[in-house]
């Protein structure tokens, strides 16, 4: 029978049940199958309450001990006479498995909130540029206005001629010490000075 200690570690324990046939429980009782399934689960239970392996390996006859004490034969055509654990071998360290597993699949989860993460920062930068598109375009909207609006005040006469040429002289002025500071024009006024130039 294999059984996992508390520990996590899987042992694997053969025993050897001896029984004597019970005459008056022959007929109707149950058989050597229950009696088989009955030890197995004793040794499982026994195993298992153990907080380490080695105090089964330690002390092999505490299973036989535990299991003979349950009274595992009642209702059975055999009585047990006695439990010997032939052998005891330490198998594969479950706990360990399983906290590897349980490791993996943590990794999993942590890349997959990487990942969604990553993508709802690209989402949101792409999201940025396009509104920075817009308000550019909202800015080379409203600048287009301004040559309209000065015409306009132009013919109505609220705006002078020599007031004009002073608004061009201080445009000027400004293009000047922006190339002398090194700032670059706005796309809408790069635009503009071309279309005037034209």
């Amino acid at each position: 029978m294999a059984a996992v200690a508390k520990d996590g570690i899987e042992l694997k324990a053969k025993a050897r049940v001896t029984v004597r046939a019970n005459i008056e429980r022959l007929v109707g009782g149950a058989g050597e199958a229950t009696i088989i399934a009955r030890v197995g689960e004793g040794i499982v239970t026994t195993v298992g309450s153990a907080e380490s392996h080695k105090e089964v390996l330690e002390n092999p006859d505490k299973i036989s001990q535990t299991v003979l004490n349950k009274g595992l034969d009642a209702g059975t055509a055999f009585e047990i006479l006695s439990i010997d654990i032939a052998d005891v071998d330490v198998g594969r360290n479950i706990g360990a498995r399983l906290q590897m597993d349980q490791a993996e699949a943590d990794k999993n989860i942590a890349q997959a909130k990487a990942a969604e993460r990553r993508f709802a920062a690209l989402a949101l930068e792409q999201e940025m540029k396009a509104k920075v598109q817009e308000m550019r375009a909202k800015v080379v909207e409203a600048e287009v206005q301004v040559p309209l609006a000065l015409s306009e005040a132009l013919r109505t006469g609220n705006l002078g001629a020599m007031d004009y040429y002073q608004l061009q002289n201080l445009i000027a002025d400004t293009r000047m010490r922006q190339t002398i500071a090194g700032e670059p024009e706005a796309e809408g006024t790069q635009d503009r000075r071309k279309e005037e130039k034209k």
